[in-house]
């Protein structure tokens, strides 16, 4: 009989019932009990979700990261938030956020709550999710807490689940932070294994009999260094009283299958998803007594499994496993929606074609249902799902071929500049008169209450088209007043009307389709529904040339068009499994171009075209990167090079590794790049102390993820590091991030700060 199990589910709920909660503990609005009892409620309905599992995973619940969650359990907290008042919960928030909140509704921000700097944060591995880095240094020391884990594997017992604890590996673990001081990460773990063997033991002796171990990093290119600490790893700790299943996904083992096959571990869980054909040749490497978990469900994208056809392919397997077959998602369901059950507008045949985190769990069960009993016991359901994945290819809607025609007749011509930034810069710096240092924001402003009550209420026939439209008019009129009240050099509307930086160009364009409750974590309380490219891209009309230009009509000051990129647009989207994501951004491109084209015709002389998620689409293998990398930059080049000299393009991106793709950056061509650095420290930068980047550069000095307002000797302090590396003739001073997910008492102080930023530098360099 094969096993069923499942490596996470959706922490947030199908309501985003977490993200309410967190935000109302936060804002001081409600109680940590509180707090506490949606989090326990969420956690048995997930259980129950998974009851017909034959082993659920306990520990994947976060109140924020489960990143943040390893590194309190191995008593790994920052310096700078110990000695606060407080308990664990206060500080896990300092860490995630920059600050806790107050003890008790209307207890204000005491001493308990005070700001500090947050942990960075950056991608996990290729998805859209966010982790909080751990922070090393050579005298880093490690003590084991297991107390999260432990009252959530009591709370399961009680409910009475087949549980499965659920650790992030060492090796991962140390793989995923960073050396402040430049030591090295892989001296610390000498210190790590003992914890990691005590926390085993513990898990032993309240019941455990399976953990899963996550180690993704497995699908990475590892030096002779990191391989063998795999080994010293699992030996230190093939003792443990339970048994182990070491979990890789996201990718394929390649040169690392024989590693991981011959781990002293009980279990091997492999990506099928992503690595198909390298699970014959692992079959022949593992040991005859350890279990093979295949990961036969996408867990990272929301079309149907082709029941039949993996069961063609996993019978075979079953038939020579025996009862050492495990299947389950191909990875943690985190990075899809909870329940597609929920859906009511979708239309009827997209919504066919779909899955969501219970609906992939339902897979996996037919699927054990076929191979446990035959596929005679499931046929009617194997039937439907074989109808249902023939009318999706057969589908008009999903194949325009005049779409592909023109994607066909695109040529590198078609992404070259009229010349040279060095010629093209001039022109620009004549046309915008702007100051050294000049200052600008990302593109958004709050989202206050006001304006989700607005669209709320136009989507729901409460409010014409007409009152819509005045309310976000007014709205933009309201930010540009405060840019121009706090004198900032470029403005931008605010980008009131945007529910979403993708989903709002989606709604606007032909080959998309939107849910209403289809929310995934991106990071902490933050959600993002994103749109399902289902077909050939095509932009029937205009989608923001009459907010951007009524914004204008507000003010003499140059005002940004606000885009995002084609390359952000599919990383973010739950994209087509059908043909090559290439593909699907040239035709995006094709689309952000004619936006482009239509803002510089409607006398927009900035433009900024984001591609905040450039870096997370890379292959996670370094061999890769070229391919990628290739048809990426292109895909921005044909988005953005369309305009004449004079016409300044912007692009933005943030919270990401870059250094290591520089080249390709400077590549895209972009006049201005503004960047993520804050929470980093500038560290970002030291690329260039090898790279001369060519074109100007807007390093963040804003970290708009925490609460905390940075001040004017604080943002000087980073531009002056900036201005080490880049001449400070081409620096610009602006925040690292859109500012939507913060309030106006916040906004304004900070950014009133940071002109004033920008004017010391402007005296300090006469």
């Amino acid at each position: 009989m094969v096993t069923t199990h499942n490596l996470g589910f959706p922490r947030i709920g199908a309501q985003r019932e977490l993200k309410f909660a967190l935000e109302s503990y936060w804002k001081g609005q409600s109680s940590r009990a509180a707090l506490q009892q949606v989090g326990q409620q969420l956690r048995q309905q997930h259980w129950a979700d998974q009851a017909a599992l034959d082993w659920a995973p306990v520990g994947d619940f976060s109140f924020y990261d489960q990143v943040l969650d390893m590194s309190f359990t191995l008593g790994h907290l920052p310096e700078r938030v110990r000695g606060h008042e407080g308990d664990v919960l206060d500080n896990y928030f300092r860490v995630a956020r920059g600050r806790s909140a107050p003890a008790d509704p209307g207890a204000g921000h005491a001493a308990c709550c005070a700001g500090v700097a947050a942990g960075e944060m950056t991608k996990w591995f290729d998805t859209n999710y966010h982790y909080i880095v751990p922070e090393f240094t050579a005298t880093t020391t490690f003590q084991l807490d297991a107390s999260r884990l432990l009252a959530q594997w009591a709370e399961a017992r009680a409910q009475g689940v087949k549980a499965k604890p659920v650790l992030i590996g060492p090796v991962t673990y140390l793989a995923l932070g960073k050396a402040k001081d430049g030591s090295d990460r892989l001296a610390l773990l000498e210190r790590l294994l003992p914890v990691y063997a005590q926390l085993l033991d513990t898990l032993a002796a309240q019941g455990a009999e399976w953990v899963q171990i996550d180690e993704p990093i497995l699908v990475t290119e590892l030096d002779a260094d990191w391989q063998h600490a795999f080994n010293t790893a699992y030996h230190h700790l093939k003792s443990a009283k339970v048994k182990l299943l070491l979990a890789s996904y996201f990718g394929s083992l390649q040169e690392n299958a024989y590693l991981a096959a011959n781990l002293p571990v009980a279990g091997l869980h492999v990506d099928a998803i992503n690595d198909r054909d390298g699970v014959r040749p692992l079959i022949n490497l593992l040991p005859a007594h350890k279990v093979l978990s295949l990961g036969v469900v996408n867990g990272r994208n929301i079309w149907k499994t082709d029941l039949n056809a993996t069961l063609d392919w996993l019978e075979p397997l079953a038939e020579q496993l025996g009862p050492r077959l495990w299947i389950a998602p191909s990875c943690s369901l985190l990075h899809v929606p909870v329940d597609l059950a929920s859906e009511q507008k979708l239309d009827a045949d997209i919504l066919s074609w779909l899955a969501f985190a219970r609906q992939k769990l339902a897979e996996l069960q037919l699927l054990a249902q076929a191979l446990n009993h035959g596929r005679a016991s499931v046929r009617e359901a194997l039937d439907a799902n074989r109808a249902a994945l023939a009318a999706r290819r057969a589908s008009t809607r999903v194949h325009r071929p005049e779409v592909q025609l023109a994607v066909s007749k695109i040529t590198r011509d078609l992404g070259q500049r009229e010349t040279p930034y060095p010629q093209r810069a001039p022109k620009q710096a004549a046309l915008l008169r702007l100051p050294k240092f000049p200052t600008t924001t990302i593109g958004s402003f709050p989202q206050t209450a006001e304006i989700r009550r607005a669209r709320s209420d136009f989507k729901a026939g409460r409010l014409d088209a007409a009152g819509y439209q005045a309310a976000m008019r007014a709205e933009i009129e309201r930010a540009v007043r405060e840019q121009e009240a706090l004198g900032l050099d470029v403005l931008v509307h605010g980008e009131a009307e945007r529910n979403d930086m993708v989903e709002y160009f989606g709604e606007q364009l032909d080959g998309y389709a939107f849910s209403q409750f289809g929310w995934v974590q991106s990071y902490g309380s933050r959600c993002v529904k994103p749109p399902i490219l289902f077909g050939d891209i095509r932009r029937p009309q205009p989608m923001t040339v009459a907010w951007t230009t009524y914004a204008q009509s507000l003010t003499d000051k140059p005002m940004k068009g606000m885009l995002t990129g084609p390359v952000t647009i599919l990383n973010w989207s739950f994209v087509r499994d059908d043909q090559p994501r290439s593909v699907s951004c040239l035709q995006l491109a094709l689309a952000i171009r004619q936006e482009v084209l239509d803002l510089e015709r409607a006398g927009v002389r900035v433009i900024q075209i984001d591609e905040a998620a450039l870096r997370e689409g890379l292959p996670l293998r370094r061999a890769q990167w070229p391919v990628y990398l290739d048809w990426a930059v292109e895909s921005f080049r044909v988005a953005a090079n369309g305009v004449r000299d004079e016409t300044q393009i912007h692009t933005h991106m943030c919270y990401s590794e870059f250094n290591d793709i520089m080249a390709a950056i400077a590549d895209m061509d972009a006049d201005v790049i503004t960047i993520e650095t804050s929470r980093s420290d500038m560290e970002l930068l030291d690329a260039f102390d090898d790279f001369r980047y060519p074109n100007e550069i807007g390093p963040g000095v804003y970290d708009i993820h925490s609460p905390n307002i940075p001040t004017e000797q604080h943002m000087v302090a980073l531009m002056k590091k900036a201005a080490e590396r880049v001449p400070a003739e081409r620096l610009w001073v602006n925040p690292d991030c859109g500012l939507k997910t913060r309030q106006w008492p916040e906004v304004i102080p900070a950014l009133t700060h940071l002109v004033a930023a920008a004017k010391t530098l402007r005296a300090e360099c006469v």
